[in-house]
């Protein structure tokens, strides 16, 4: 079953359908956005809503794929770490 929530972006007002367990997120999700468009308006080198929109839009992506990239980094550092330990450990045991 979904719930209605409104959100709040640059001023305007937005009816978003969601499960109730997704609300919380959805809620931190839209201060995000607005915080990141209020960013990007504030700039002053963006001018009409779709424009900040698509720019925020890039930044968030930019972002989020910088994070994964991090993450995959740092999970095959950890892996290459255990598989050194497995080694050692079977090397003991051989």
């Amino acid at each position: 079953m979904s719930d209605s929530l409104k959100i709040k972006i640059l001023d305007k007002e937005y009816q978003v359908a969601c499960k109730p367990e997704d609300r919380p997120a959805l809620e931190r999700s839209a201060e995000l956005l607005n915080s990141k468009m209020l960013e990007v308006r504030r700039s002053g080198a963006i001018i009409g809503l779709d424009r900040i929109a698509v720019m925020t839009a890039l930044n968030l992506a930019y972002e989020l794929l910088a994070c994964q990239a991090d993450d995959s980094a740092a999970h095959s550092e950890l892996l290459d770490s255990v598989e050194a330990r497995i080694d050692q450990a079977l090397e003991r045991f051989s």
